[in-house]
């Protein structure tokens, strides 16, 4: 049994040396291949004087390296920071000095495009540079090629002893607000989270997983280190096009996809062939909405959908088992195993069922805080009321600002996030809701609900949607379509039809907040 992240590669060395491990196009690793790499990296930076619990960073596109240098960094006895490649040098500056990065491993064209903005990181002390060409030179930080460093590596360093409670891991969340917070993971939650899903899922050394979705995301992250633990294979790709992930789904006979729903609405159409190896699909990130999960379903029979929900502060929270979806479709499932998931008042107490209240996840997945962050911190992980029966002890749940309602089964509904709730007229909506309602229209692939400041409402509901291809559609057509199915204060003030595809932020989400700012003013007299 792992207690350690990277654990979870040896182990499966140990089981299987010589299964396929890790793809990325032409490279392919057995696991004793990758176990190998790991170490040889763990050296490397120790032998550069990587203290315990100290952070490395990994700023590059998903690469072999960037596996390698992750795992290599727990190895060590440090922790790895996954940095978004689609972040600019000043968000990626941001992150670095807000963690105290020491490390820093990314390719040699992206350092160049770093330059300057690295020199508000005075904590940054080595970059190890993957790729060919002169390596940049930086004030008061070393740069090495990483091929150089790894022939270089000594050996029989002892790495920084760790246990299942030390900080393994710091993933950067947007959050609606401000600038993004670092969530402190530890080997225990990583360990339990990809140990539950594992468990869930079936996964075996047979499965062959996708990773589609940044690694810095946690659950991009999450494909390697379900796959690691079930000794499975994971294939990495960087697609630039819906196709690109079908392609690489048939041509590595892939049995495990995951995506969030922005890109199952490009997936859903596609010639998937008959014969598709997937076994099942998941879906995180936001509701998949019915259209879709149909369309997937009747494209691929014979791969399960499970419909997740999670958040980074503690990873994976719910799942809806495939066999409930004819019966809840809409349903976020249950606590999956090894948590427990309660409907909590803001005093403590458990609502009733059909009770709107705020999702609280309690055990093993619970991370460690936000990083240099008390106020945060305290903001969002609280006690509960005891388990311990007596004992002297409290424990800290991560209570996750999100409104939702248990049935009468214990069968859970997501509603919406407590940040994003619209208020209009006096009235609280919910802008999934909303969406829902848009999201029946055949003609809509793509849609938001905002709350939009107004003179007189407070707040007024614009929605943005993104016509399907090939079929027709308008703003007055579409607001006449939702008449008849949402009553007058939840009707929107204002109907935008976009032109494209909706903003993405970096984890593949229809970014709200900045549909929010480009249209904060529209009813504001004179804008």
């Amino acid at each position: 049994m792992s207690s350690l992240i990277h654990e979870f590669i040896s182990a499966s060395a140990l089981r299987q040396p010589h299964a396929e491990a890790l793809v990325y196009g032409p490279q392919r690793l057995d696991y004793a291949a990758l176990e190998a790499a790991v170490s040889r990296t763990a050296q490397v930076l120790l032998g550069q004087g990587l203290a315990a619990g100290e952070r490395v960073a990994v700023y590059m596109e998903k690469n072999v390296e960037n596996v390698v240098a992750m795992f290599g960094a727990a190895a060590a006895g440090g922790a790895f920071v996954p940095v978004n490649p689609l972040l600019k040098p000043e968000q990626v500056a941001y992150i670095l000095a807000d963690c105290n990065v020491r490390v820093l491993v990314t390719s040699v064209d992206r350092l160049r495009l770093l330059g300057e903005a690295l020199a508000s990181c005075r904590d940054l002390k080595l970059v190890l540079a993957v790729g060919n060409g002169a390596l940049p030179q930086l004030a008061g930080v070393e740069v090495l090629g990483w091929q150089a460093a790894q022939d270089g590596a000594p050996s029989g360093l002892a790495p920084h002893r760790a246990i299942d409670g030390d900080m393994a891991a710091i993933l950067y969340t947007s959050g609606s607000t401000g600038k993004p917070k670092g969530v402190v993971l530890s080997h225990r939650n990583m360990v339990a989270g990809a140990t539950s899903v594992a468990s869930y899922l079936q996964n075996t050394p047979s499965d062959r997983l996708l990773a589609v979705l940044p690694l810095s995301f946690d659950y991009g992250l999450s494909q390697l280190t379900t796959a690691f633990h079930a000794g499975a294979t994971a294939v990495l790709i960087n697609h630039l096009l819906a196709r690109d992930v079908l392609h690489a789904v048939v041509a590595e006979k892939i049995t495990g996809l995951a995506a969030v729903p922005p890109l199952w609405i490009q997936l859903a159409p596609l010639p998937w062939p008959a014969d598709c190896t997937l076994r099942y699909l998941t879906n995180s990130g936001g509701a998949m909405q019915r259209p879709t999960l149909d369309a997937l379903r009747a494209a691929l029979p014979k791969a399960k959908p499970y419909l997740m929900y999670g958040l980074t502060e503690a990873f994976r929270s719910t799942y809806l088992p495939p066999e409930e979806l004819e019966r809840r479709p809409d349903s976020m499932g249950k606590a999956i195993p090894n948590a427990e998931v309660m409907v909590l008042r803001p005093d403590g107490s458990e609502c009733a069922p059909g009770e709107p209240g705020e999702l609280v996840h309690r055990g093993a997945l619970v991370s460690l805080g936000y990083w240099n962050d008390p106020a945060k911190t305290a903001e969002r992980f609280k006690p509960v009321a005891p388990r311990h029966y007596g004992l002297p002890l409290t424990e800290l749940a991560v209570w996750s600002g999100d409104t939702v309602r248990k049935d009468e089964e214990g069968f859970l509904y997501f509603i919406s996030r407590n940040d994003e709730m619209i208020k209009t007229s006096g009235y609280r909506v919910s802008p999934t809701e909303v969406e829902e309602v848009v999201y029946a229209r055949e003609q809509v692939a793509e849609a938001a609900a905002l709350g939009v400041r107004h003179p007189v409402l407070g707040q007024a509901i614009v929605v943005v949607a993104w016509p399907r291809q090939g079929l027709a559609l308008t703003a007055s057509d579409l607001l006449a379509a939702l008449k008849p199915h949402l009553p007058a204060y939840m009707l929107p003030q204002k109907v935008v039809i976009a032109d494209a595809s909706l903003p993405r932020n970096p984890n593949g989400k229809i970014d709200r907040k900045l549909l929010s700012t480009q249209y904060e003013n529209v009813f504001v007299e004179g804008a």
